[in-house]
């Protein structure tokens, strides 16, 4: 499919429009009704529970914004609902309570958590929570092998795209051989993905895999995350959509 006019009408808010300053964390339904508020989209984090849910929230460990340190995975969802977010009131939302909160109001991009390791559970589960959801919603990974899967998952009607950076230096990488890295550096695996959008680190823009996306394969770029005046002129040059933090554009 060809990637919704939506996708790129309006900046996407890295995790809702979240200010710590102003008590609003990140992934939260404070983050995300800020955002609605602004007209801005949404760009969100999903990690599976132990129970098999999906939750927002990026890390794969509770210890930066909760008080205990375990992996997310380790708890269920109603175990996980009881922390609150960095002292605030917020707690961590399942996707179906993340969903019916937002209702369709803005644009919504669900960045599905991997650790490169074939488990396609939490995709499974993602699929099966927003097949029914009748906003505007976008699916995206880090991992081929994850959005891949979500071809054959989720209705023709909702994008996939995959997220990606030209240098893999990131501890998340240190497992993959240096073929798998090359591959996802340069969109090697686009035969198998066929993604609707491409997800780039400013900072490595411009690049071949994103010139030749939209030159040849008409895929619309989002540039991520965009912080400083220097990376939304680069995002606005390089790019057709940017993943925003820290300012309102």
């Amino acid at each position: 499919m060809r990637a919704p006019a939506w996708l790129t009408a309006r900046p996407i808010a890295h995790r809702g429009l979240h200010d710590r300053a102003a008590g609003i964390l990140e992934n939260t339904l404070a983050a995300a009704r800020a955002a609605v508020a602004r007209g801005f989209a949404i760009e969100c984090d999903v990690q599976l529970t132990a129970d098999g849910e999906a939750v927002v929230f990026h890390d794969f460990a509770l210890g930066r914004l909760t008080e205990r340190s375990e992996p997310v995975d380790s708890l269920s969802a109603a175990e996980l609902a009881r922390l609150t977010v960095a002292g605030t009131a917020e707690t961590i939302t399942p996707l179906p309570a993340f969903l019916a909160a937002i209702g369709g109001a803005v644009p919504l991009v669900v960045e599905i958590k991997s650790r490169f390791d074939g488990d396609l559970a939490l995709a499974r589960r993602v699929a099966q929570t927003v097949s029914g959801y009748a906003g505007p919603l976008a699916l995206k990974s880090f991992d081929p092998r994850v959005v891949a899967a979500l071809g054959g998952l989720v209705p023709e009607r909702i994008p996939r795209g995959i997220v990606a950076e030209s240098t893999q230096d990131d501890p998340a990488y240190a497992a993959l051989p240096e073929s798998e890295r090359r591959a996802l550096a340069n969109l090697l695996h686009i035969g198998e993905t066929r993604p609707d959008f491409l997800s780039w680190r400013v900072d490595d823009l411009p690049c071949a895999a994103t010139h030749l996306g939209r030159l040849l394969g008409h895929l619309p770029v989002m540039a991520w995350t965009v912080r400083t005046p220097e990376q939304r002129a680069r995002a606005e040059a390089h790019a057709d959509q940017m993943v925003f933090e820290g300012f309102l554009p």
